[in-house]
């Protein structure tokens, strides 16, 4: 059995190495520059949705159109292993040798998949980009499976040769890969990998979701927050089936708010709930679920741009076509700009570990190097929905305040909670207060009036919370997204000593028929408690009564004589 977290040494041949020198005395070998190096964009032929997406985002990246592979592959997204190895393997390594993508020779012999082998030196390339449109996932397929060609397979879980398309593909520049089980990654966690590595394994990102329209959204998102900085809040839901997810959930929560985030952290057993607080969840990490729930179901709910979200779950993205079931699909027709998933069952541990992945990512690597630095296992299940040139943390907390007045109300709204934070932890607290009242002058908005109503009730300033919750008492309408900041507020509102005011802001709330039931329950028993507090005993009865309704187990079915 394979240890979790275990990774093997890659061995390089000896004619790949010989190979190499060659090419580095040549001049053929020297290495540019990640930046320099090409970016290759994979597309169906025979889809022009596919063709459509692959110019668009050449031209939005600025890469030259003959840096797109365009061949004619199957229209489904599930392909036997004959498929991908005789319409895309093959030809695209052909291509991929031929443009100098990849430095190999062909031995001019085949392997027992059909794949023609090759003695390779590694890849010359900064990420492929796959487009909507060429196929997800290759079928298991039994003729196929030899276990004698991996000592993985001695666990039965690994006797398989499912995989994603793309994470085969992230093996185009390497000698004989075994298809069943999966192949160890060598830049698993590794902060300083060596550079015959990062040349041996390619980075991979797919543009794809129900419709063009959200798979170029991807694209368009990721470029606006890297323009504008991420902007928004964190939420973790922890409380999973296995003791290591919630592990990897917990991880992220010190990481998340040393980047200055306010976090929510849910450990509860089952996933967030619909009516939580949830407004702009720029990063999200949680479990689990089979499909997409809770506040993400909301007809209204969007990511904020620039939104990294990974949920786990086994088949979080069997299918990209879909908006409601498994989890990568609908993600991104919501307007996530990152997200990672399973093709089919991973188990746990050799699925992308989220606190390695936000760790790559914060400090400044790419989507496609922070994928590969997450998980331990290619030619396996992962895939990553995003641009793999996309990094979220391109603009530094400070840049993006720098240049706050330029940017759109609601991303300069949570850049500024995000300054708050970081002042706050930072020991600088009036520094914090003085820019939160100026935010309400300039700019307000509801998160914002929370946040500073909490920092003046913390400082000891209990009439300088009550103020600034103001906005809150005096609400003619409810918008959707802001009904938790309500319940929020009462909660705030009933600390600083205004019990009546509490009162005031739920019973707007309750006003609403539409509120989820579990948003109605938590103000229900708060209510009752405020009305108690502000001695209107009638209104706090009526509050318990229905609270009590709303719970009691259904009744008991008369006995059959």
């Amino acid at each position: 059995a394979v240890r979790p977290g275990h990774t093997l040494d890659v061995r390089f041949p000896f004619f790949a190495v010989l190979l190499y020198a060659i090419l580095l005395v040549s001049g053929a070998g020297a290495r540019l520059g990640a930046s320099e190096l090409p970016v290759v964009i994979l597309a169906n032929r025979d889809d022009p949705e596919s063709l459509t997406l692959a110019r668009f985002y050449a031209e939005k990246r600025g890469i030259p159109e003959t840096d797109i592979v365009a061949l004619p592959l199957p229209l489904t997204e599930e392909i036997t292993w004959d498929q991908f190895v005789v319409t895309l393997w093959n030809p695209f390594l052909e291509v991929a040798i031929k443009r100098g993508w990849v430095f190999a020779t062909f031995k001019g012999t085949r392997d027992a998949v059909g794949r023609d082998r090759i003695v390779s030196s590694g890849h010359r390339l900064r990420a492929l980009v796959i487009c909507r449109g060429v196929p997800l996932r290759i079928a298991h397929d039994p003729a196929r499976y030899d276990p004698k060609t991996n000592p993985l397979t001695a666990n039965p879980s690994m006797q398989t040769t499912e995989a994603a398309v793309d994470s085969e593909l992230a093996l185009i520049a390497c000698e004989d890969a075994p298809i069943a089980a999966f192949v160890p990654n060598p830049l698993f966690s590794q902060d300083a990998p060596l550079a015959l590595q990062l040349e041996q394994i390619l980075p991979v990102g797919r543009l794809d979701g129900p419709t063009l329209g959200d798979a170029k959204g991807l694209v368009e998102h990721a470029l606006v927050a890297e323009r504008d900085g991420l902007a928004g809040r964190a939420y973790v839901d922890i409380g999973g089936p296995h003791p290591q997810g919630d592990t990897w959930l917990e991880a992220c929560v010190p990481e998340l708010q040393g980047l200055g985030f306010e976090t929510d952290i849910d450990r509860a057993p089952a996933t967030l709930a619909d009516g939580v607080r949830f407004d702009a969840p720029v990063l999200y990490f949680g479990w689990y679920a089979g499909n997409l729930n809770g506040p993400f179901a909301d007809p209204d709910f969007r990511f904020p741009p620039g939104a990294v979200a990974l949920h786990i779950f086994s088949f979080s993205a069997s299918t990209l076509r879909s908006a409601t079931q498994g989890w990568c699909g609908p993600f991104i027709a919501k307007g996530v700009t990152a997200t990672v998933g399973n093709v089919g069952e991973p188990y746990l541990e050799f699925t992308h570990q989220p606190p390695l992945l936000l760790r790559a990512l914060a400090r400044g690597e790419p989507l496609g190097r922070a994928a590969l630095y997450s998980i331990n296992a290619l030619s396996w299940k992962g895939v990553v929905l995003g641009d793999p040139l996309y990094r979220p943390f391109a603009v530094s907390a400070d840049a993006q305040w720098a240049r706050r007045k330029s940017l759109p109300a609601e991303t300069e709204l949570y850049a500024r909670l995000r300054r708050l934070r970081q002042l706050t932890t930072a020991g600088r607290p009036d520094e914090a207060l003085a820019l939160g009242a100026a935010g309400l002058a300039q700019n307000p908005g509801l998160p914002l009036v929370l946040s500073l109503a909490a920092l003046r009730r913390t400082a000891g300033d209990a009439a300088g919370a009550r103020s600034a919750l103001q906005p809150f008492t005096k609400l003619q309408r409810v918008r959707r997204a802001d009904r938790p900041l309500v319940l929020a507020a009462a909660r705030e509102l009933q600390a600083a000593g205004d019990a009546r005011g509490a009162v005031e802001c739920l019973r707007r709330l309750l006003e609403d028929a539409t509120l989820p039931r579990e948003l109605r329950l938590s103000s229900l028993v708060a209510g009752a408690d405020f009305a108690r507090a502000a001695h209107e005993m009638g209104l706090a009865g009526r509050w318990s009564q229905e609270h009590a309704t709303l719970t009691a187990p259904p009744p008991t079915p008369p006995v059959k004589p």
